[in-house]
């Protein structure tokens, strides 16, 4: 099995590949076409603003790559601003088309709580799924200010804030983590874990 960590100047790759490294994952930081079209599983990490992201996913011809990987089955976990750029749109700065793979929009967050929501908070599993398996109340490391507004088929789990924040999201092969699985200890393992889960079904598949 080789997941391929997408190199966009967009993310925190390194600590991401550590993670799965820990957990005896192959892996590889690329932006190379061939290397993520040939990989098992793709994972898209993300910091930083959703604009920007996705003029840099666009200026290394990595759109059209990302939605045929998905197109052909294979799993993607996009993480924390990666999970964003999963959606529709964000008004992040404006409108900004993303990636279209889970129906829903990006919202910045209600002013009823401090900005951003950073640090550790709790999971709500509201549907069973690979990633959500023994999550219920396991504390996750989130950093964001934006969240994923969505229809409710689409979230696994939410944590509590200002808003119920979609933590994990999903649609089919896509899945999306609001929080930094590679931050958040056990849990986050457990979580890479079944996207590693995901990646063998799939595999098995096709």
């Amino acid at each position: 099995m080789q997941i391929a960590i997408i190199d966009y100047d967009a993310g925190n790759t390194k600590s991401v590949s550590k993670a799965l490294d820990y957990i005896g994952i192959e892996n590889t930081i690329t932006a190379s076409k061939n290397t993520i079209l040939a990989a098992d599983g793709i994972i898209l990490p993300g910091v930083g603003a959703f604009p920007e992201a996705m003029a840099s996913l666009e200026e290394r011809d990595l759109i059209a790559v990302l939605q045929d990987v998905v197109a052909q089955g294979k799993p993607l976990l996009g993480v924390c601003l990666g999970m964003q750029l999963l959606l529709d749109s964000s008004e992040e700065h404006g409108y900004t088309q993303g990636l279209g793979l889970i129906p829903g929009q990006v919202k910045l967050l209600p002013n009823t709580a401090k900005i951003p929501h950073m640090g550790w908070n709790q999971l709500e599993v509201t549907q069973n799924c690979p990633l959500t398996q023994n999550q219920e109340g396991n504390f996750v490391y989130y950093v964001h200010s934006y969240y994923a507004d969505c229809d409710a088929k689409y979230v696994m789990a939410s944590s509590s804030y200002s808003v119920q924040v979609p933590g994990i999201i999903a649609n089919k092969n896509v899945y999306g983590a609001q929080f930094h699985p590679e931050k958040s200890g056990q849990a986050g393992l457990e979580i890479l874990q079944g996207f590693k889960e995901v990646i063998t079904c799939a595999s098995s598949q096709q």
